[in-house]
């Protein structure tokens, strides 16, 4: 199914599922995101089901919820019955593994009456990590960034209030009326009306953005990576953090907040280059990095290296050991 309408798909898929896939006694093993309603599925099903893993990219417990949506709790509900009656929970980090574990007794406690106790023991106990491969061209080596053009920094990240675009605009346009040397490349996914922050970035920043919307051509996308100086991340909610790690392995240079996934998969020895306190702290950090393009090559260039154990030739071992331990069930 395609990736939108995610409300109706929690509640819908598995009903729709369930009259469309023929003999799911032949199938070894099912694999199916947070996104999906398991329990009722397997109800739907009966006792013909395979063995089955969740995979939890995210989850409605811990997820920002929009002012005045009156669905996260119904939909945190199927979270927990769909972690519960899987054979395998997998986690994309070990920062979402423990935050979702640590929401569930106060999420459950918001009932009235008759509250289940001991449900986060039982998810634990089949729960583990498996981080996503990364898909780029393979490289020979990433070409250290030059001051000969203006540094170029890098907004890959969906167009979307948990990413807090304000506070990223707020530190440009500082930059901006400081006279500094920058272009930006704000790309990444928007699905419906274009944010009112973006429309003032581009009436503000005018000829420093290079690129502004989704980047449909993923030669195109890399190839705006491979140009990039630096990227930069201001989100209050990431469970892992693939475009970062996309722009990185690409060469660019990282400034990511210090808390949600990053500090998880940014290497430890990076942490005081990478990561940022608050927003002086990330003003600085960017005003540093771009007047002095040279100066971080080194750590750029490690850091790419580094970030490249991500790429799913490294990590497809993990998967068919991960698989074949779910079909064997």
């Amino acid at each position: 199914m395609p990736g939108e309408n995610f409300r109706w798909r929690m509640l819908g898929a598995a009903l729709y599922m369930a009259g469309h896939i023929p003999s799911l006694d032949q199938y070894d093993g099912v694999i199916v995101t947070s996104l999906f309603n398991l329990a009722d599925f397997k109800a739907l099903i009966g006792p013909s089901c395979p063995p089955v893993m969740v995979y939890f990219h995210e989850n409605q417990l811990t997820y920002p919820q929009p002012k005045g949506d009156r669905s996260a709790f119904m939909l945190g509900m199927i979270n927990i019955t769909t972690a519960l009656v899987a054979d395998q929970v997998v986690f994309n980090s070990n920062t979402h593994r423990e935050a979702f574990l640590s929401a569930v007794p106060e999420f459950l406690n918001r009932g009235k009456d008759f509250r289940p106790e001991g449900i986060t023991d039982k998810i634990r106990s089949k729960s583990f990590v498996l981080y996503p491969g990364i898909t780029l061209p393979r490289q020979e080596k990433v070409v250290a960034r030059t001051q000969n053009s203006p540094p170029l920094i890098i907004w890959n990240h969906r167009w979307g209030f948990d990413k807090n675009h304000r506070l990223f605009f707020s530190v440009l346009e500082e930059l901006n009326a400081q006279g500094l040397d920058f272009q930006v490349a704000l790309m990444g996914e928007n699905f419906s009306k274009i944010p009112e922050e973006f429309v003032r970035a581009r009436e503000i920043l005018k000829d420093r953005i290079v690129a502004f919307g989704y980047v449909a051509s993923r030669e195109d996308y890399i190839r705006w990576l491979k140009k990039g100086t630096v990227v930069v991340s201001t989100a209050i909610q990431e469970n892992f953090g693939m475009s970062v790690i996309e722009a990185v392995i690409m060469g660019c240079f990282p400034l990511l907040p210090n808390r949600l996934s990053y500090p998880e998969i940014l290497p430890a020895e990076f942490h005081a280059h990478c990561l940022y306190k608050n927003r002086n702290d990330l003003l600085e950090k960017l005003s540093r990095i771009i007047t002095d393009v040279q100066g971080f090559s080194g750590i750029q260039t490690r850091l790419s290296e580094r970030m490249a154990s991500f790429l799913w030739e490294n990590m497809i071992p993990a998967y068919d050991i991960t698989l074949e331990s779910l079909g064997s069930g």
